[in-house]
């Protein structure tokens, strides 16, 4: 694979078709249903005019697109499925009436759900699945529109490359040729940072400076376990149980948190009368994490479940300025063991369980199927035409022009951009996965170069890349899909990409003086 000549021209000409997103979608405020159309087009004109793209080129990187669009779709048309099983049922409303016995403290709320529980379902599930299911919940309990997007949005971020059952930090491993156990200690350390600048932000950017002194004990308690926990099973070679089990014990935490002084003595509102009781109202929710969990962690289920995969094998293909993409495998899907698919399974046995319980009116079923179909239309044009986007820019080699630009741009100061690479990564693809297969290379051949630490910069890689999902279009699309947010993507994103920008930089900091 041949380098393509760096200049200015190039880079700028690489930039255009996220600057276009970032502009339509932040400037202008454009839903991703509009901005994701316009970026997928100026990929497609200047990777055509300038990077030397040909039509064959072009047309397989949309079919690997197009898979990897399938990938995340079936996700989101699944999570809204969920959703509007739910809520039809009306359990949103008990489940926030139940939060609220909880405690009343809207901080504390917004730190249970937004941060801990998103934090934990990114550890059984995986892409955007938290922003979805918990958008909906920080809404029943009467928090703004864009506040219940942005909370889990920021606050879930920091567990994705453990999450999943660790599919991102194998990714790393994979990508790198480097043992988990020797790349384990940096990445957990960073992301560990990450967790509390998680947590702050996302009190910050919903409720303000006056919030922070008061959620200050909760974020350090709740926090040092998370980050604690995560830490020594990720280093002690459990990193695929990591984030799953690190998001349980802050839950745990969050419960001993509600009884401490400055927290026991806010009041409650007092729960409606409902003939739904909380257990009820939660077993969607139980099903899915029960279902997950048995997927992911019971290995003859896991079998059976993952018998079905859907694999296309894709020819290499070369531009006209000598850049190749080798032959490889598109992203694989499931059919059976998807998180889409375990979503639906959790979706169909809540339907009868909330049937059974004769909380639906005559023709619920058919609001449900209808009310998901319209919501799930911007949502799939916006992650289609991203998706597209990210293959032509891959395909094109102009996702390593911007990567090899930035680097060469700082050059001893490298460490501190090296998480800014993987956030990069993580907002064109939506995945911290895609990032750290694309760009992992690069960083620790640029660390051999400059002769600083491989494993800081890997680990900031990494981090990066986590935190590049709150920022990441096509995981914002998700939570706006079930708060009602359909084309206001660009509101969600002009709130969070600050804190994004901000942690990020923590994390390139902290390498830069690790790295002297």
């Amino acid at each position: 694979m041949e380098n393509l000549p760096l200049n200015l021209t190039r880079g700028l000409l690489a930039t255009s078709p996220i600057g276009v997103i970032l502009f339509l979608m932040v400037g202008l405020r454009w839903g991703a249903a509009r901005a994701g159309p316009a970026g997928w087009l100026t990929a497609f004109i200047v990777g055509f005019l300038f990077f030397g793209a040909t039509p064959e080129l072009l047309a397989y990187s949309q079919l690997k697109g197009l898979l990897l669009s399938l990938f995340v779709l079936y996700i989101i048309w699944m999570a809204l499925l969920l959703y509007n099983v739910v809520n039809e049922a009306g359990a949103i409303d008990v489940i926030s009436e139940g939060i609220s016995g909880l405690t009343g403290d809207k901080t504390l709320q917004l730190l249970i759900l937004g941060w801990v529980f998103s934090a934990f379902l990114q550890g059984v599930a995986g892409f955007g699945v938290p922003i979805a299911v918990v958008a909906p919940l920080l809404l029943g309990l009467g928090f703004e529109p864009v506040v219940a997007v942005v909370a889990p949005a920021i606050g879930h971020s920091w567990s994705v490359t453990f999450g999943d059952i660790a599919s991102s930090f194998n990714a790393l491993i994979a990508a790198t040729g480097l043992s988990g156990l020797e790349l384990a200690p940096w990445s957990a350390f960073f992301l560990g940072v990450a967790c509390f600048g998680c947590g702050l932000s996302s009190v910050h950017a919903c409720q303000g400076r006056r919030a922070l002194r008061h959620s200050l004990p909760a974020l350090l308690i709740i926090g040092a376990v998370m980050a604690s926990v995560q830490y020594l099973l990720a280093t002690r070679g459990l990193w695929n149980l990591a984030g799953f089990v690190a998001g349980m014990a802050g839950l745990v935490a969050a419960f001993g948190v509600t009884r401490l002084a400055p927290y026991r003595g806010q009041k409650s509102a007092p729960l409606k009368a409902s003939k739904m009781g909380l257990g009820v109202a939660v077993s969607a929710y139980l099903l899915l994490i029960v279902m997950v969990t048995a997927a992911e962690l019971w290995p003859p289920l896991h079998r059976l479940l993952n018998q079905v995969v859907i694999t296309v094998h894709f020819p290499q293909v070369e531009t006209t300025l000598g850049w190749v993409t080798e032959a490889g495998v598109g992203r694989k899907i499931s059919l059976f063991g998807h998180a889409g698919a375990l979503l639906a399974y959790a979706s169909i046995l809540a339907y009868f369980t909330y049937r059974r319980a004769g909380l639906y009116r005559r023709g619920a079923a058919s609001t449900i199927l209808s009310q998901t179909a319209r919501s799930a239309i911007p949502s799939t044009i916006g992650i289609a035409s991203m998706v597209g986007m990210a293959m032509i820019m891959d395909h094109t080699g102009m996702t390593i022009i911007l990567a090899q630009g930035l680097s060469r741009l700082v050059g001893q100061a490298f460490p501190f951009l090296s998480p800014f690479i993987g956030l990069l990564g993580a907002f064109m693809t939506g995945s911290n996965t895609n990032s750290n297969v694309v760009f992992a290379p690069l960083q620790k051949s640029t660390a051999q170069l400059i002769g600083v630490a491989i494993l800081v910069i890997l680990g900031a890689q990494t981090t990066g890349g986590s935190l590049g999902s709150m920022l990441a279009p096509a995981k914002i699309i998700v939570g706006c899909s079930t708060a009602g947010l359909e084309g206001r993507e660009g509101l969600v994103l002009r709130k969070t990409i600050g804190y994004g920008l901000a942690i990020t930089a923590l994390v390139g900091g902290l390498a830069w003086l690790i790295t002297r």
